[in-house]
């Protein structure tokens, strides 16, 4: 995943209005820190610990970040900015299925880099409150496009929605982080998935 800081420019919560110089140092360490705190421990690791390693208390953290999923919505920006660009380079490719697999086996890859992404991005597809929802979003977008067009090439059927997609993928992720010692697991378990998408008509 990139590890190139948000945008300075506004606040955590997506104002207009720039940041002190002060608070935006500590904005940015607070997301280089809970990039590595993450890697290190998994979504779930303590918020305190990040505070702790960014040199601010417990308060400074939640004024920029109200709760852990707006956290981690802020630290998968470049992700979810790399996966986003990925699908509009796959929206013309000459076989919709392929592209359709290679950008759903890009979002496996995704989940799978921290411990507990999964899960959580499991559980926001259904809380449009949760500021992870602006990942979901996008991305839910995303693939309906790659999704459609894969549909009306006849190689994928037409029941088949971006949400169960979404969903399936996520649980792939998850049992593959269960598995750690099996490498090839998320591939085998997409391959047996996507056996019950083919249409008719081999896109």
């Amino acid at each position: 995943m990139a590890t190139s800081t948000t945008s300075t420019g506004s606040t955590a919560a997506g104002s207009a209005r720039p940041m002190r110089a002060d608070a935006r140092r500590n904005y940015e360490r607070l997301l280089t820190e809970a990039r590595t705190v993450f890697a290190e421990h998994g979504t779930d690791a303590s918020l305190e610990e990040i505070a702790r390693r960014s040199g601010v208390g417990i308060g400074t953290l939640y004024r920029h970040f109200p709760n852990r999923h707006a956290m981690m919505n802020a630290v998968f920006q470049d992700a979810l900015a790399s996966l986003l660009q990925r699908s509009r380079e796959l929206a013309g490719a000459e076989q919709p299925c392929g592209a359709l697999v290679e950008w759903l086996r890009a979002i496996i890859t995704h989940a799978g880099e921290y411990r507990g992404l999964a899960r959580a991005l499991m559980s926001a597809s259904h809380d449009e409150s949760s500021a992870l929802s602006e990942c979901s979003v996008p991305m839910r977008e995303a693939g309906q496009r790659l999704l459609v067009r894969a549909q009306e090439s006849g190689a994928v059927r037409a029941d088949v929605s971006i949400g169960d997609l979404m969903q399936l993928t996520n649980a792939i992720a998850l049992a593959a982080e269960q598995d750690p010692g099996d490498p090839e697991l998320a591939d085998r378990l997409l391959m047996l998935t996507l056996r019950g998408l083919k249409g008719e008509t081999d896109g």
